[in-house]
């Protein structure tokens, strides 16, 4: 394996990082397409539906948000399934995909099995189909309404999403099991997963701050308290008052039940994950990992800004958001999500 060379230089702030970053993509865009806008993401665009179905992301969003009012549960949900889609052959709606008798889909990979909401994309790409048929994707569908999830109780859209996807036909339980980032992972496995999706270590630190809402289930951490070493011992990283309240809820290694708030707050979508990072009470090891390096920290550390930390996690989101898309002629536009054409 060729060694790893990390896209950004640690003792850099977040700011001049970005600009930086920003310079050299406007720059290779002037060069290479003649104009900006069709250099992120490929195909990509705003308004991709503006003449085949001009009220496609009004549809979505007003679905989107009739759910969430009532299930509060669903940024989290949407955030996480558009995440889990994307790190398994790009953002292509194949986590969507049901199992067949003759294939394992992603959805059946042990770290999916927790997600939830497929029924309600659903419900939001039939009410798209209503109006707009076989013109729409579900992976726009899925990227939309996380969006539009999140964005719910502020009113306004937290970070830009570039339409023009389209639907792959492939969906493995393997490519999820080796693709997946863990939560058992250390921080070189974790740079690894990122790397291997064309995100730096910027975008690991911010992107980790969706565990900001949502719940973890005691089978995804019970070994920091009962079992880190196989010796029947606790994480020594992991706050002590933090653990023993841990050990209140998850009362043995095996619950696999039981689920707690991954920054305190299930339905508060804001920087508070930085600061439980920082007193040690990240839920997962693979949110302890990002104290394990120094340059990890300092991105830490300036998140704790919470305008810092919006602005960043909409630019690091609509990155995810154009992994390895399918566009134009490929793939192709799924009446229902849950079944290939």
């Amino acid at each position: 394996m060729a060694e790893l060379v990390l896209p950004m230089p640690f003792p850099l702030s977040i700011s001049k990082v970005s600009k930086m970053r920003n310079q050299a993509l406007i720059l290779l865009c002037i060069v290479v397409f003649g104009v900006i806008g069709t250099c992120h993401g490929g195909s990509l665009r705003k308004k991709y539906y503006k003449k085949t179905c001009p009220t496609a992301e009004e549809i979505i969003k007003n679905a989107t948000e009739k759910h969430v009012a009532n299930d509060p549960t669903l940024p989290a949900r949407f955030l996480r399934m558009h995440f889990h889609d994307c790190f398994v052959r790009g953002c292509d709606g194949s986590v969507l995909l049901n199992s067949t008798t003759d294939n394992s889909a992603e959805k059946d990979a042990i770290p999916n099995l927790s997600l939830a909401g497929f029924d309600v994309i659903d419900d939001i790409k039939a009410e798209v189909e209503e109006k707009c048929p076989n013109v729409v994707s579900c992976a726009d569908v899925l990227a939309l309404a996380a969006r539009d999830a999140v964005s719910f109780k502020f009113q306004r859209p937290m970070w830009e999403v570039l339409t023009g996807r389209r639907d792959g036909r492939v969906s493995r339980v393997s490519e999820a099991l080796a693709n997946l980032p863990s939560p058992f992972a250390n921080f070189t496995t974790l740079v690894r997963n990122f790397a291997n999706q064309g995100l730096n270590v910027h975008d690991l630190v911010v992107l980790s701050g969706g565990h900001t809402i949502g719940v973890g289930h005691c089978n995804a951490f019970s070994n920091r308290l009962y079992n880190f070493t196989g010796r029947g011992d606790q994480d020594p990283s992991l706050n002590p008052t933090y653990a023993a309240f841990l050990k209140t809820q998850c009362r043995n290694l095996t619950d696999n039940t039981t689920f707690v708030p991954m920054d305190g707050s299930v339905f508060t979508f804001d920087n508070n994950y930085y600061v439980t990072v920082k007193q040690n009470k990240g839920l997962f090891q693979s949110d302890a990992a990002l104290l394990t390096n120094k340059g990890s920290r300092n991105i830490v550390n300036e998140l704790l800004d919470q305008k810092k930390f919006f602005t960043e996690f909409a630019q690091s989101m609509k990155r995810m958001g154009a992994i390895n898309v399918l566009t134009g002629n490929e793939g192709e536009i799924r009446k229902k999500c849950f079944v290939a054409n």
